[in-house]
């Protein structure tokens, strides 16, 4: 292939790299962005409550209120806990199908 040849091809290909190039900063900045923006800016709803058992020690019974895209792992990491012990606190919950408002045990 001689040198014009090689130019006709490479324009076209240096072309798309940077149109492809523009369109993922572009994104990520949007995307970014929208991160941002959609960050809640309140805390997250958790309430204490303290029992008395059989042996009078006191258990604190702490509780999460479901929000809008929370999962068990999500959950788990906002509450310092594992998807193994929210399972264990909440058997009566099927974490595939968490409803929003919904209250489950982190404690």
């Amino acid at each position: 292939m001689n040198r014009r040849n090689a130019a006709r091809v490479a324009a076209p290909v240096a072309f798309l790299a940077a149109v492809t190039i523009g369109a993922l900063v572009v994104r990520a900045g949007f995307e970014h962005g929208k991160h941002h923006a959609s960050t809640p800016t309140t805390t997250v709803t958790s309430k204490t409550k303290t029992t008395r058992t059989h042996g009078h020690k006191r258990r604190r019974l702490r509780t999460y209120t479901v929000r809008s895209g929370d999962t068990f792992a999500s959950i788990a990491i906002k509450e310092g806990t594992t998807v193994a012990r929210l399972e264990h606190l909440n058997p009566g919950v099927d974490p595939t199908t968490l409803h929003i408002g919904e209250k489950i045990r982190v404690q």
